[in-house]
């Protein structure tokens, strides 16, 4: 026993701390999260403790999922992480793809693509809520004036103001911030690939095409994986930027992170406690499959 305790005691000592800190405010704040999820605490005098709380189950779960204007939020929710994790992938993919070769001033656009990173979706909202401006006609602006002026008229249209796609607006904000980021990625992993594979491949009479396709992108699955998982874990949190683009009480571009927002405002504590308790189910279903594959995948 004193063997052991000398062999991990010192271990446990140093991380002790940090256990202590995750185990309070992660673990426990989530744990009391889902016990207010699941109270009757709905008003500013049950939050202030002036009336007394009382457990309800699943009552408030099965209530916002009995709401057109929540289902509305989950659907805004599946268009815009469908399109952002779509565009910041494909654009991220392209960029790297025309990037991987020494090309003159590659160094200056990588510098350029990544730029928009470095910018705050707060920062970036502002510009993108002027550029998405939904005015038509004479009191055009942003992308419809410009729209406009070189005479294509017709791509004119209300953006993010579209009671049932709006939301797709705002992905092109988000996007155009991200996609460099995946293309940093997409970059790393073409590097990544031994110089050797490529030259027997071509020794193997295979094409550039064959080449890609058959030896490259097979290398690149754990970069896609990775890129897969973080664009759409900050998809389904996304907040800030719908936040500085629209307002909070616009039905179309309402998602469960604005709701939750919403709830809490108005000392709907239980109701804001059971959206976010369903954005972490909803993130858990799409990150633990990959920690349990990553897991196996180290114990080979």
């Amino acid at each position: 026993m004193s063997g052991k305790l000398r062999r991990f005691g010192p271990p446990l000592l140093l991380i002790s701390p940090s256990l202590i800190l995750v185990g309070v405010f992660i673990y426990g704040l989530m744990g009391q999260n889902l016990w207010m999820s699941m109270t009757d605490n709905h008003s500013a005098a049950q939050a202030n403790g002036r009336e007394p709380i009382s457990v309800v189950g699943l009552e408030n779960y099965i209530g916002l999922f009995a709401t057109e204007a929540f289902r509305h939020s989950m659907a805004n929710l599946l268009l815009f992480t469908a399109a952002f994790l779509i565009g910041a992938m494909v654009m991220g993919f392209l960029w790297a793809w025309l990037l991987e070769r020494p090309l003159p001033g590659g160094r200056f656009f990588q510098t350029v693509y990544l730029f928009p990173m470095a910018i705050s979706f707060v920062a970036s909202g502002v510009v993108w809520r002027w550029l998405l401006n939904s005015n038509q006609g004479d009191s055009a602006s942003g992308l419809n004036r410009l729209f406009q002026m070189v005479g294509l008229d017709f791509l004119q249209n209300p953006w993010w103001n579209n009671i049932t796609f709006g939301i797709l607006a705002i992905a092109l904000p988000a996007v155009w911030q991200l996609s460099g980021y995946v293309m940093a990625l997409f970059l790393a992993g073409f590097r990544g690939v031994p110089d050797e594979l490529r030259e027997a491949a071509r020794m193997d009479g295979a094409t550039e095409l064959q080449m890609y396709r058959l030896v490259i992108f097979p290398q690149l699955t754990p970069v896609v994986m990775s890129a897969l998982v973080i664009i759409a874990h900050m998809s389904l949190k996304s907040f800030d930027l719908i936040m500085s683009i629209s307002k909070p009480a616009n039905y179309q571009t309402k998602v469960p992170a604005v709701d939750m927002f919403l709830f809490k405002s108005s000392y709907d504590y239980a109701n804001s406690a059971a959206v976010g308790t369903i954005l972490l189910a909803v993130v858990a279903v799409l990150i633990v499959p990959y920690l349990i594959h990553q897991y196996r995948e180290s114990r080979r």
